[in-house]
């Protein structure tokens, strides 16, 4: 096993905790292998990752962020899911710390069906198996790509995940809890919980990565590395740049196979995905749908903002008038999302029930959630 660790200009005692770390580990025959610049600022997650990556020899790359922890048999168990699933991420289960925290988010990390784990991949969580839980082989990370390095607003884990998926990689979870997964509200990360759900905080025993804006990586069998990445790369990535992001990438994997669609939800959210489209996109939407009754009887959207002329009108209907298949924006938690739109719209109208041509709408994949 081996440990990569890269101080990203870290200003604090980060480098003397991780001397201290070293002469431990070694001794446990864990190779230490560390880098680092001292620059008078950080370089970023990006370049961190990717420094201590290179850096290292393993065979196999196991992430993990210095806020969190992981259980003993991760590195066993995801090294086995990889060498199975040699193409894919492997990611894990966690437990979430304090245990309340983000209960909706931490929901949806363990409790996606494998399926999911590829058609949820357009929601505002991002990735479908964290970041602090991947586990790939060095050959796969390498064919990807290296991570994005633009430094502070760039979301480096989601670009490599959509760049993974684009090259037909695919995404494994090990259904074990292996990770503990720290959130705090104070946690310079909290700005990526609004658009990804991410946010940690170091825990004790672990100060040697937690503060210190480190890149890492530690243990895996054959041999592997852990990649470490420290709190002081601050994940403010701009929200809009993230939506920009989402929203192409549902433009590039999903809309050229629908000549038209419906989008779930006449609000705000609705709305703003609406915009965001490419004008080619637009033209594809036939109608907004929803359950308020008050956005109903306004019977359309105008896009004011619109070059066209006549300005783009669309319709607004109830759900259902509506019409697969559906982008829907509205927040997971909602019972009947998690269970599928288009299968509860067949147990709410009968008009659903038997009608032959409405039957190959029911299938799930004929509806996206870009909560």
């Amino acid at each position: 096993m081996e440990l990569s660790v890269f101080n990203d200009a870290s200003k604090d005692k980060s480098m003397t905790i991780i001397e201290k770390w070293k002469v431990k580990l070694e001794d446990s025959g864990i190779l230490v292998v560390i880098g680092g610049h001292d620059s008078p600022s950080p370089r970023g997650v990006g370049y961190s990752k990717n420094q201590a990556i290179a850096q290292s020899s393993g065979s196999y790359l196991c992430f993990l962020d210095s806020d969190d922890a992981m259980m003993p048999q991760r590195v066993r168990l995801q090294h086995e899911a990889a060498v199975r699933h040699p193409t894919s991420i492997i990611g894990c289960q966690v437990r979430r710390e304090p245990p309340n925290s983000t209960e909706r988010y931490t929901r949806w990390i363990n409790q996606l069906a494998s399926d999911q784990l590829l058609t949820q991949v357009f929601t505002s969580h991002g990735p479908t198996v964290v970041m602090p839980t991947w586990f790939c082989s060095r050959e796969w990370f390498s064919h990807v790509g290296p991570f994005d390095e633009g430094g502070q607003g760039v979301p480096e884990d989601l670009l490599f995940f959509y760049s993974h998926l684009r090259k037909g990689g695919g995404v494994v979870r090990v259904d074990q809890s292996l990770l503990i997964y720290r959130y705090h509200p104070k946690a310079a990360t909290h700005s990526v919980l609004e658009r990804i759900g991410d946010s940690v905080l170091p825990p004790e025993g672990m100060s040697f990565a937690g503060r210190c804006g480190f890149s890492t990586g530690i243990l895996c069998p054959g041999r592997a590395d852990v990649h470490l990445h420290g709190g002081c790369h601050v994940h403010c990535h701009n929200r809009t740049t993230i939506w920009t992001h989402r929203v192409r990438f549902l433009e590039e994997r999903a809309l050229p196979h629908w000549a038209a669609f419906t989008i779930w939800n006449a609000g705000r959210q609705g709305r703003r995905l609406y915009r965001s489209l490419m004008a080619e996109s637009r033209r594809k939407v036939v109608a907004f749908c929803d359950v308020d009754e008050n956005k109903i009887k306004k019977g359309f959207y105008s896009y004011e903002d619109s070059e066209e002329r006549p300005k783009p009108r669309v319709p607004i209907l109830h759900f259902r008038a509506a019409r697969p298949p559906f982008v829907i924006c509205v927040k997971l938690a909602a019972r009947f999302v998690v269970a599928g739109y288009t299968q509860q719209i067949t147990d709410m109208d009968p008009r659903w029930q038997n009608s032959e041509e409405n039957k190959p709408h029911r299938h799930p994949c004929r509806s996206l959630t870009l909560s």
